[in-house]
């Protein structure tokens, strides 16, 4: 039986172990998109939040099974788990739906014939961003937009030298700017995303550049960088999680040499200071404004 598996969800609904994982967030996944049409015997899906992603999601996963194959899908009530049993009924599939746990829970077994797919997954797939001149796709972090604290960055950023690393690259938006550096000799461009990194590929088209598709706080660190840039991440699953961006922060002085220098946006409301403090000799904030500080720090 084939078996796919798409994010983690809660143990509560006891998730395969056997089943093949295709999340764009767990690195080494399977691409759901590779699936071959009609070859799966069922799927469970932890839904993600958005409502263009999440019918993407829902109409791959249907494409992907045999027909009479089941779908389970669940996401918490206030994360588009209330919409979960309309979404599927467009596609006009009878819906067994429960709730768990603060979850919607819904099972549906694919008919012969399903509506909409094909128009569910040309509205969230890869596209080149009008007014952004750029690749993209719904889901990616500011998918269609260059987020704000990254434009400051990008704004106050001096010329970098040696070789470098942009950690939770996105699309490549702050990438791109770095790169106009002539003195960059490398930029290494890391996001947990399988489809920022695929974008970010199309769009920073440099032979300096190299792409890794990787959990930063996991990553190996040779400590022989000489910068860093990166405005980390700081919400996991939709809730607010402020530990992910203080292990951006270890992560960056681990992978510097002595002397290299990271460069980090951060919200306002975020206490990065401490981390950086401990982690680096010298800190500056550069810039407080607009709702974002901006820090150089050197190890």
């Amino acid at each position: 039986m084939t078996m796919l598996l798409y994010g983690r969800p809660p143990a509560v609904f006891d998730p395969p172990s056997t089943a093949t994982q295709t999340s764009p967030l767990i690195p080494g996944s399977t691409a759901l998109e590779t699936v071959a049409p009609g070859s799966a015997d069922g799927a469970m899906l932890y839904a993600p939040p958005g409502a263009v992603e999440r019918r993407y999601t829902l109409a791959l996963a249907l494409k992907a099974l045999k027909p009479g194959g089941r779908l389970d899908v669940m996401a918490p009530k206030d994360k588009g788990g209330s919409r979960l049993g309309k979404e599927l009924k467009a596609f006009g599939l009878e819906v067994i739906e429960t709730a768990k746990a603060h979850h919607r829970r819904c099972v549906v077994i694919r008919s012969e014939t399903v509506e909409g797919l094909d128009a569910a997954i040309e509205a969230g797939a890869p596209r080149v961003v009008p007014g952004l001149d750029a690749w993209s796709q719904p889901g990616v972090f500011a998918w269609d937009r260059i987020d704000p604290g990254t434009a400051l960055l990008a704004q106050v950023l001096p010329p970098l030298k040696g070789a470098g690393a942009d950690l939770g690259c996105g699309f490549g938006a702050l990438s791109t700017v770095v790169l106009r550096s002539p003195g960059v000799t490398a930029l290494r461009l890391v996001d947990i995303d399988r489809r920022a990194v695929e974008a970010a590929k199309r769009n920073v088209e440099d032979a300096r550049a190299s792409f890794d598709w990787a959990d930063v706080r996991t990553l190996e660190a040779a400590g022989d960088l000489d910068f860093i840039v990166s405005n980390p991440p700081f919400h996991d699953g939709g809730a607010e999680d402020r530990r992910l961006g203080q292990n951006f922060i270890r992560k960056a002085a681990e992978m510097l040499r002595k002397g290299g220098t990271a460069w980090i946006v951060a919200n306002r409301h975020l206490p990065y200071e401490a981390e950086l403090d401990g982690a680096f000799k010298r800190v500056r904030m550069v810039v407080d404004q607009g709702g974002y500080k901006i820090f150089e720090a050197v190890k």
